[in-house]
């Protein structure tokens, strides 16, 4: 036994312990049940959903613009179904006389025209329009409500196809790389290097018109050809931030020995990354998709605005913001365009914090 250096804190356990008598259970101290408990402190077990929603709950603002996107999107998906005004419906149509009654076009919010008021004092019932009408007579409210479901499909749809492709590409390139992967990635920096807007405007204006053939007489005619350029623009060009992102995070995980214990037992490259690779890539699967989002309505919306969106007469947010350009006096009448601008702004701003929050939530390195 070394010498106790003078000073030193440490016990001599010798010293305790009279020489030529072993230790029984008589000479310890049983710990009491306030100790024991002190003692054992054991997390609950839990599962990676489970303790990102549980981080995600803390925050305050992610949650309040969670529901924010419920309730927009419930109302957008429910409201139309029992409103009385539709969103191509012209009220000046619906006189007493069988013609057209301009006295219904911009009308501000919850202002009645001369015939609603002739209605009213006749003991009618007329519905208030809440964001007035537009230049042709058609109920503001319904047309931005009509539009921000036609923007929340083109977001979730785009987004879902970007997915899709992205983690198909990404997770080939980076589970196989060599010649494979350098292929992929200088298609990736092609398209990178061109002009984002530029692009998306020429792949529009030239798809809407290759596609008027093709679609016509079928289920997609219904869609629009505009709608079906945006998707096809959407698939050509925005998939490529989340292939590399789902590419980087394979590179790393390619290596641990799970995967090298899965390819020892003879399962394929298809297995390994349905199985093993995708699922520990959820969490930059989820903060992509949710971010990507917001993207596509906003991408959508100016779209729109430019005139290579939605057909006319469906609205949506963008095609709404351009068509108040035209509705008259915006000076005297802006309430064309605030409130679609409001809503896109309320979409928009409502999707980028919650996919903050997620991030947030389910990003290992953000735990702290």
């Amino acid at each position: 036994m070394k010498k106790k250096k003078l000073l030193s804190m440490h016990i001599n356990v010798d010293d305790l312990i009279p020489e030529n008598k072993p230790l029984t259970a008589a000479d310890f101290e049983a710990a009491s049940d306030e100790e024991k408990q002190y003692m054992v402190q054991m997390r609950p077990s839990t599962t990676f959903f489970k303790d990102g929603v549980k981080r995600l709950w803390k925050n305050k603002i992610a949650i309040i613009s969670f529901f924010i996107i419920v309730v927009v999107t419930l109302t957008a998906i429910i409201l139309p179904m029992f409103w009385p005004y539709t969103y191509d419906q012209c009220l000046g149509d619906y006189n007493y006389y069988g013609s057209r009654d301009p006295s219904f076009n911009n009308l501000k919010p919850f202002e009645y025209c001369e015939t609603e008021r002739q209605w009213q004092a006749e003991g009618r019932f007329v519905m208030p329009h809440i964001m007035g009408t537009d230049d042709a007579g058609r109920d503001t409210f319904i047309r931005v409500v009509f539009g921000t479901r036609i923007s929340l499909m083109v977001g979730f749809f785009a987004s879902l196809i970007v997915l899709v492709i992205g983690m198909t590409v990404g997770s080939i390139s980076g589970y196989l790389g060599g010649k494979v992967d350098m292929i992929i990635m200088r298609v990736v920096d092609i398209i990178y290097s061109l002009p984002d807007t530029l692009m998306v405007i020429l792949l529009s204006a030239t798809l809407g018109a290759a596609l008027e053939g093709v679609i016509k007489n079928t289920l997609l005619e219904d869609l629009g050809v505009n709608m079906i350029s945006l998707f096809v623009v959407f698939a050509l060009l925005y998939w490529v931030s989340m292939a590399r992102l789902i590419r980087g995070q394979i590179l790393s995980l390619r290596e641990q020995e799970y995967v090298l214990a899965a390819k020892a037992a003879g399962a394929k490259s298809g297995w390994v990354i349905r199985k093993h690779l995708i699922p520990n890539c959820i969490s930059v699967i989820i903060i992509s998709t949710a971010l990507q989002i917001p993207n596509a309505i906003f991408t959508e919306s100016y779209l729109s605005f430019l005139g290579l969106g939605v057909n006319a007469p469906m609205p949506s947010l963008g095609s709404l913001a351009s068509d108040a350009r035209y509705a008259g006096n915006l000076v005297a009448n802006p309430w064309p365009l605030v409130f679609p601008a409001i809503a896109i702004a309320l979409v928009v701003l409502s999707l980028n914090l919650f996919g903050d929050g997620l991030r947030d939530a389910f990003d290992p390195k953000m735990k702290n």
